[in-house]
């Protein structure tokens, strides 16, 4: 159902304003570096540019 509010796992909720400051609030690919964020699954986590994935414990 569209019309509902911003998902709530949007761009904008992996960034946020602190003092003036940029924020970056996800955890980044290690192997594409900072600016890719990983996606956060029930059991992994995923890079959606290069595939790279981890188990979450």
């Amino acid at each position: 159902m569209m019309g509902d509010g911003p998902n709530p796992n949007g761009k904008h909720s992996k960034y946020s304003v602190e003092g003036g400051e940029l924020v970056r609030k996800g955890e980044f690919c290690p192997t594409c570096g900072p600016g890719v964020f990983l996606g956060v699954h029930e059991n992994r986590k995923v890079c959606g540019k290069c595939g790279h994935s981890t188990q979450s414990e």
